[in-house]
């Protein structure tokens, strides 16, 4: 039996250990490297934190599956979260008030309720196809992170809250830009060697308590309007309109233990989860598709022959998308959007032959069987077929379903993921259905930058279309 100090694991300083050697924006590399040196299993000391880093799948996997009983999210979110005066969600609830929030939650995102809401996805999507025939005519170059997460964020407002949040047509101070400041000030902060940020109010810190007050009061009238809506229409309470009406009539149930405060915390949750994983996603897809003409060629011919030219795509034209969707699952495999995923043990634990006490941090490392060739064959190689159930294929697909997991796993696989699948196709079969792609590709032409704050972000892509006629 081995424990925590037995462990294989680069060297640090006297009492901050390897602190100082993390580097936030890139912890998923360091740590990835770091498993190459010293195996699927070893320790840091991140000042009086005890963390063990996790890269072997099998192992990642009956972690996940372990949650919420063995493995919880971190103390240390926790801490931040609240001392930010962000209202309490599913993402950052333990034990039995994570049962009683991802009730109310699923209540929401049930396939079936996405699909009453699906016409207001139409509507953002319509709106993205015009903001891009707009640069397509006057060949402009489109920020290809910004429209994205404009586009993400219309669509979490619209068919959660039922709200018009319409930042693709605006240019001006929208609710977007503050979002934008919360997770990788969350990030940064629970990283932090030390709290500056209690000490010394920089101009950083200023901006971000004038967006969390701009965030806050955004959510809190969603879900008052959403009560009034609600009060006025009592027919809502058995057909909600959008995700915040199905939690709020899940809240309402007798025993579900549910307030307004944490339904308020699960509209953040959606907004800021919502936002960054899918447009981060659809990002990354986009540019893996612009550099396998093959890939693209045969997503732009599926897309082509089942959507009707300058139309919106309907549901039934997106289930067709298969090789959209594999294409989606192939990006999620090389450029996870959550590359490391910490929890925090609960109770004594064996993790392999090494045995954890409670309060020790595991850091799962998502990508690194994802892209080993000792599981997955070319597995550098973009090639969205792997995904395809068809004769030999199938074995393949299955491995694959088996070692990448950018949803989670277990019981806190995530809610959204459905919704999120959703936005992606939507936004692929926008994209190629209307216009061919001249070129996506940073200003220096080189690979563009994994940037971790929270998720990850390619940096400075920028991307180039032609609008069909």
């Amino acid at each position: 039996m081995k424990h925590f100090h037995d462990l294989p694991g680069p060297s640090g300083l006297p009492i901050f250990g390897n602190a100082f050697q993390v580097r936030p924006a890139r912890m998923h590399l360091q740590c990835e490297q770091w498993a190459r040196e010293f195996g699927n299993l070893y320790r840091l000391q991140l000042g009086p934190r005890k963390v063990v880093v996790v890269a072997d799948h099998r192992q990642v996997a009956a972690i996940l599956r372990d949650r919420p009983d063995a493995f919880g999210r971190t103390d240390r979110l926790n801490e931040i979260w609240t001392e930010m005066g962000l209202p309490p969600g599913v993402f950052g609830a333990n034990n039995e008030v994570w049962r009683q929030q991802r009730r109310m939650v699923m209540a929401g995102f049930d396939p079936t309720q996405v699909k009453r809401y699906f016409p207001a996805l139409q509507c953002v999507a319509a709106r993205l196809g015009q903001r891009w025939r707009i640069a397509a005519t006057q060949g402009t170059p489109i920020d290809l992170q910004s429209d994205l997460m404009r586009y993400t964020v219309d669509t979490i407002a619209g068919l959660a809250f039922g709200a018009e949040v319409n930042t693709l047509e605006s240019d001006h101070d929208v609710i977007q830009r503050h979002l934008d400041q919360i997770f990788p000030a969350l990030f940064n902060r629970v990283l932090a060697p030390c709290p500056t940020w209690r000490w010394w109010r920089s101009a950083a810190n200023r901006r971000l308590d004038a967006s969390l007050i701009e965030v806050l009061r955004a959510v809190n009238q969603f879900v008052a309007q959403a009560r009034e809506r609600m009060a006025t229409h009592p027919d809502l309470y058995s057909e909600p309109g959008n995700l915040l009406e199905a939690m709020l009539a899940a809240a309402d149930q007798p025993d579900s233990g549910m307030d307004d405060d944490q339904v308020a915390g699960n509209v953040l949750t959606m907004l800021l989860a919502g936002e960054d994983t899918t447009a981060n996603t659809l990002a990354w897809m986009i540019h893996l598709l612009s550099s396998n003409p093959q890939a693209l060629k045969q997503a732009t011919k599926e897309v082509r022959s089942v959507c009707l030219p300058g139309n919106v795509p309907t549901l039934e034209q997106l289930t067709g998308l298969d090789f959209v969707e594999a294409c989606a699952h192939e990006s999620m495999r090389l450029k996870p959007v959550a590359p490391i995923l910490p929890l925090q043990v609960q109770r004594e634990v064996l993790i392999g032959d090494v045995q954890l006490q409670p309060g020790v941090v595991v850091i799962n490392l998502m990508r690194v069987d994802s892209v080993s060739e000792a599981y997955i064959p070319q597995a550098a190689e973009f090639r969205p077929e792997r995904w395809l159930v068809d004769g030999d294929q199938d074995h393949m697909a299955q491995s694959a379903k088996r070692i990448s997991m950018p949803f989670g796993a277990g019981p806190r696989i995530c809610p959204g993921r459905y919704l999120a699948l959703l936005e992606m196709k939507m936004a692929i079969a926008t994209l190629l259905n209307d216009f061919d792609i001249l070129s996506v590709g940073t200003a220096d032409g080189q690979e563009p930058r994994e940037h971790l704050a929270f998720t990850m972000t390619p940096v400075g892509l920028k991307m180039r279309l032609r609008a069909r006629t």
